[in-house]
């Protein structure tokens, strides 16, 4: 059984980059499906390696609501947050779906998150990348693979 793992990102693509390279070396239990809020992100997510991707508004509320797994900066569930790229609509799809969601908490202008340590993205991805695993039912833990 494949394990569906929406990527979500936007303003270039480039955390659901890193992210996506990352979950590939995972395994083929993973569908990595990008889901960008504009087409450069999408595109870019897409040529890091997901199996498919889609752009827009209702491109995510459709999408998230059959994946298994959201994965994305904590902005995706904010309304009007990146820079206006997630409308209250997408938020709450992505808020509302049955996926878990695992969010990397990314500091933005409008919004400042307390208790939290600050630490570099590739950290941030790294932790993101281990949850997703303690999550996983059949992962290999000798190998780091999803079997």
């Amino acid at each position: 059984m494949k394990h569906r793992i929406m990527i979500i990102d936007g303003m270039g693509g480039g955390i659901g980059v890193q992210l996506i390279g990352r979950l590939r070396d995972l395994g083929d239990a993973l569908e990595l499906v990008a889901l960008g809020t504009n087409a450069i992100a999408t595109e870019r997510m897409l040529k890091a390696g997901a199996h498919r991707g889609a752009t827009g508004e209702n491109a995510i509320r459709v999408s998230v609501a059959q994946g298994d797994f959201i994965v994305g900066p904590i902005g995706i569930v904010i309304s009007n947050s990146m820079m206006g790229e997630i409308t209250p609509s997408m938020a709450e799809a992505i808020l509302t779906a049955r996926a878990q969601r695992i969010l990397l908490p990314l500091q933005q202008d409008h919004f400042a998150l307390a208790g939290l340590e600050q630490a570099p993205l590739a950290k941030m991805i790294d932790r993101a990348v281990e949850m997703l695993k303690d999550r996983l039912p059949f992962i290999d833990r000798m190998t780091t693979k999803i079997v």
